[in-house]
């Protein structure tokens, strides 16, 4: 047995008095309603979409130099105007902000998925083997991952955006597995969950089953907030030349070179500034927008 379809019945309001709707469709309505959850998505799509396609826009790549317009405002030929050395600011923000939301996708995804099943393996078995993953994750916890990162950033730097990638992550999913862990003591003793224990079905089996999938509201949610938290990462990482590494650029890096002339040659500064403000509080309005949505009690919900 796995999550069970929800049916209600709505009337009034909506005109469809007597249809039955499935739990997906109530969580679609309810995300649909949070007007700053759609602004959100609306977002944060136009983001990833301006961010691929931005740079095929424009001439210039984020490498080329135009020695004809050093520190130029921004124009019909430099929309984003230029830097010092001439460079395109536009082709530059592209660039940074294409790595910036591939680094918080990345680990995003890699954090949540290592969450969901620490979590669920230290809920479900609990014992020594609980008593074992929870002692991890308090060390961890209590680790300055900063410092930790910047530490081991001689190692990566000149190296592959993977293994920042890597060092986000293992640093990114205590707190959800924490969750986690609590609703899998929880499910651990359902019905259902019993019966496929007695009738032998593996253990890692139990877990995929029936665990995760009655745990996907959680963990869909910890994914989505966890993207924005990521991105913040990267960029701080980034910002004090421990991140994304010349001459690739990320959000981070554009902001730390801009902050000394953002007052006398804004445009250096805001384009990025601006993007990462936005898709960090786009990111964040979605999470909340699942939130409510899953979340039947939510007082912004209770409207179907």
């Amino acid at each position: 047995m796995t999550t069970e379809s929800v049916t209600t019945t709505t009337a009034g309001t909506d005109g469809l008095s007597g249809e039955r709707l499935s739990r997906g469709t109530l969580i679609r309505r309810r995300f649909l309603r949070n007007k700053l959850a759609v602004v959100g998505l609306v977002i944060v799509l136009f983001m990833f979409l301006l961010a691929f396609v931005g740079p095929h826009l424009t001439k210039w790549s984020y490498t080329d130099n135009d020695f004809d317009n050093l520190l130029s405002a921004p124009s019909s030929e430099h929309w984003f105007g230029t830097t010092q050395v001439g460079v395109d600011v536009f082709a530059q923000t592209m660039r940074g902000l294409q790595k910036s939301l591939i680094i918080g996708l990345l680990v995003a995804i890699f954090s949540t998925s290592l969450s969901a099943f620490i979590g669920s393996v230290a809920g479900y078995l609990g014992g020594r083997t609980d008593r074992g993953i929870m002692w991890v994750v308090d060390v961890l916890l209590v680790i300055p991952s900063l410092l930790v990162l910047v530490i081991l950033s001689r190692y990566y730097q000149g190296k592959s955006w993977l293994l920042l990638v890597v060092g986000l992550t293992i640093f990114d999913w205590m707190i959800t597995s924490r969750v986690v862990r609590g609703l899998a003591m929880s499910l651990r003793e359902r019905d259902f969950v019993r019966a496929a224990r007695y009738m032998g079905v593996p253990t890692h089996k139990i877990i995929a089953r029936h665990l995760l999938p009655n745990m996907a509201s959680i963990i869909i949610i910890a994914a989505t907030l966890n993207v924005g938290g990521a991105i913040l990462g990267e960029t701080g990482l980034s910002y004090l030349g421990f991140g994304v590494q010349a001459p690739d650029v990320s959000l981070g890096t554009l902001i730390a070179e801009g902050t000394g002339a953002a007052l006398t040659y804004p445009w250096l500064f805001m384009f990025a500034g601006a993007s990462l403000v936005l898709t960090v509080l786009a990111v964040s309005f979605i999470g909340d927008g699942l939130r409510d949505a899953f979340d039947p009690g939510s007082a912004k919900s209770k409207k179907i």
